[in-house]
């Protein structure tokens, strides 16, 4: 770590770290943003209309970003945005309009590639923080020096970096570092993929990344003009993708190297996905925090994970090159345990019936699962079933109808339904 840092302090009798990284989170819309920040997220990444990329996400326009750090204010949470292109010419009209509008907005700061976007944000937004992003490929202290030196205040590492890496370049630069801990990998390096745009014009570069890597492919060799198939059609199909980065088991080393911010990648993910996974990593970071000497990661924290994911995981670079087993062959998805069934809007205590937001089908009979920050999680059977009007109901079938029914336990706004499948 950085020689001026201190990591922890003896409280009490007690170790505790007094450097707690921020968690953050992604957000695809203004709704996932405050579920976001709900379930503990100390800021949130954003994408604009434009020069971001994820040009498939619904994104923010500028009033729905000054509407979402309003609210996250409340929680004392920032607002980053994406404006990681690589700029071609035709990006460059309406860029110092744009800026200017994310600092009127009151964004916190911007995650940048180009460099024609980083001094063009010093100059026309200077109370813009500037992020580098992952996109820059940032693996040795050099190069985060040199970023230092141009007056950026935080660099977002590689996914390639390892540990020691890490370690590395907080004992050598005064300089946020932020480091992925969750979600998707990309084949390429550093997410710089040519694939997609080769295959289907759509440029990753620029926010139009159409997964090539996830596709299913057959393997040929050639001899001569013939093509010879490697594979018969009882094998499995072959993808390029490495799993999911998982580094749930790594985040006490990741918080004792003096990292400065924790990030969870998935702005096009749904809203029980951003509240799940932020939820656990919130639950383990400041269990950590709390008492890093009698730590243990908990078995209930893994399972809530795998209610969420929908392919599997592995640890990636931090811990060391992966291998094979890190690579996504033959089945590359895995089939969600969960579907996230309901959206609490209120709870009344006097007759202990909730009102909820229907996101999946479900029924009378059917046992489903509460959970939220303020509450512990709890299984219960759905009994009668009741619409607006206090019409009873054979099933909450029609997506997004508000329905009734009685909850024994205290539920509160924010807080989700989730039913076994």
């Amino acid at each position: 770590m950085w020689r001026n840092e201190q990591i922890s302090k003896i409280i009490d009798g007690k170790r505790v770290i007094v450097k707690k990284p921020e968690l953050l989170a992604p957000a695809g819309n203004l709704e996932k943003l405050k579920v976001a920040v709900h379930y503990g997220a100390d800021a949130v990444f954003i994408g604009g209309q434009e020069y971001g990329l994820r040009s498939n996400a619904d994104n923010f326009t500028l009033e729905e970003m000054a509407e979402g750090v309003r609210f996250a204010s409340q929680y004392g949470a920032k607002i980053y945005v994406t404006t990681n292109i690589y700029a071609h010419n035709e990006n460059m009209p309406g860029l110092e309009e744009y800026l200017q509008g994310l600092q009127e907005a009151g964004v916190h700061g911007i995650i940048v590639a180009d460099p024609l976007i980083i001094e063009t944000a010093r100059r026309v937004a200077p109370k813009l923080e500037v992020h580098l992003s992952t996109q820059q490929s940032l693996t040795n202290w050099k190069a985060v020096q040199f970023w230092k030196e141009e007056g950026l205040e935080r660099v977002v590492l590689a996914r390639e970096t390892s540990a020691e890496e890490i370690r590395q370049i907080k004992e050598k630069v005064d300089i946020e570092i932020e480091t992925f801990i969750h979600g998707a990998m990309c084949i390429a390096y550093s997410g710089r993929c040519v694939l997609s745009n080769h295959m289907t014009a759509r440029d990753s570069n620029r926010g139009g990344c159409c997964q090539s890597c996830r596709w299913d492919y057959d393997l040929y060799k050639l001899e001569g003009d013939e093509a010879m198939a490697l594979f018969d059609e009882t094998d499995d199909p072959f993808a390029m993708s490495p799993k999911d980065l998982n580094l749930i088991q790594s985040i006490p080393k990741m918080i004792e190297l003096g990292i400065d911010s924790l990030k969870i990648e998935g702005r096009m993910k749904s809203i029980h996905y951003v509240a799940t996974v932020v939820s656990v990593y919130r639950k383990v970071i400041d269990a950590y925090c709390a008492d890093p000497d009698n730590f243990v990661i908990r078995k209930e924290w893994l399972d809530e994970l795998d209610k969420c994911a929908n392919r599997d995981t592995a640890p990636a670079f931090f811990e060391g090159v992966p291998g094979y087993k890190e690579q996504m062959f033959g089945v590359h998805s895995k089939k969600t345990t969960y579907d996230f069934a309901g959206f609490v809007l209120d709870y009344d205590r006097d007759t202990k019936i909730v009102t909820l937001q229907q996101r999946n089908f479900f029924k009378p009979g059917d046992t489903v699962e509460f959970f939220g920050p303020e509450i512990e999680n709890f299984t219960q059977t759905v009994g009668t079933i009741w619409d607006e009007d206090g019409n009873e109901l054979d099933a909450a079938r029609h997506p997004l109808q508000i329905v009734k029914f009685k909850v024994e336990k205290e539920v509160f706004p924010y807080n989700m339904m989730r039913k076994e499948q």
